[in-house]
């Protein structure tokens, strides 16, 4: 294997293994609760937020800043190349992180959804980008709540998401847009639970 693809390779899975650590279980450690069964049963922050304010935020910034860092990382601190790296590296290295999140070896390759550190890695790429998905999401989870909506907190986390696509699609070149397009539609995909409950609830 050419040294170029095997630093490469490294690179992808020390952001794999950054991504891969398990916030919702760290903080919720020495509370008497496996957050792997209560609840949703999803180790993320949504579910942290049903037992504990304060912790659920230690998860998202736990969450979102292993997205952001495992970027940093490879980019500025370890970088593959004395050239910048193209826009699709950049995709590449996020998904890495965002699979680990989603595939945790510490959680049997089980693990949470992906929001929050998907979230992570377009503050990194795109951070202009972020205060209007971070603001929908807040809005919606308001107005979900006072509503009482059923999974609240897909809808106002999803709908957030598909703003940062489409600001993506907007004004960026059509190669990124549609790495975020391919991005929201696997992080839909491990929603997938949380749209059978939707469905389910419909009268």
């Amino acid at each position: 294997m050419p040294a170029f693809d095997a630093a490469l390779l490294l690179r992808l899975a020390v952001c794999y293994f950054i991504g891969s650590i398990p916030f919702a279980v760290i903080v919720m450690m020495g509370t008497g609760i496996d957050i792997l069964t209560a609840g949703s049963g999803n180790p993320g922050f949504n579910n942290v937020l049903r037992f504990s304010k304060w912790r659920s935020v230690l998860c998202l910034i736990g969450d979102l800043g292993k997205g952001l860092f495992a970027i940093i990382l490879v980019t500025r601190w370890w970088p593959l190349s004395a050239e910048p790296p193209s826009q699709a590296l950049l995709w590449m290295y996020g998904l890495a992180a965002i699979l680990g999140h989603c595939f945790s070896p510490w959680l049997k390759f089980n693990g949470g959804k992906g929001i929050a550190t998907s979230a992570g890695v377009m503050l990194y790429l795109y951070p202009w980008y972020v205060p209007p998905m971070v603001l929908v999401y807040i809005v919606l989870r308001k107005i979900g709540k006072r509503r009482k909506w059923v999974e609240e907190g897909t809808r106002a986390s999803l709908t957030g998401y598909a703003l940062f696509v489409a600001i993506l699609f907007a004004r960026e070149d059509l190669a990124s847009a549609l790495f975020g397009l391919a991005f929201f539609l696997f992080v839909a995909w491990r929603h997938k639970k949380n749209f059978q409950n939707m469905r389910a609830a419909r009268p």
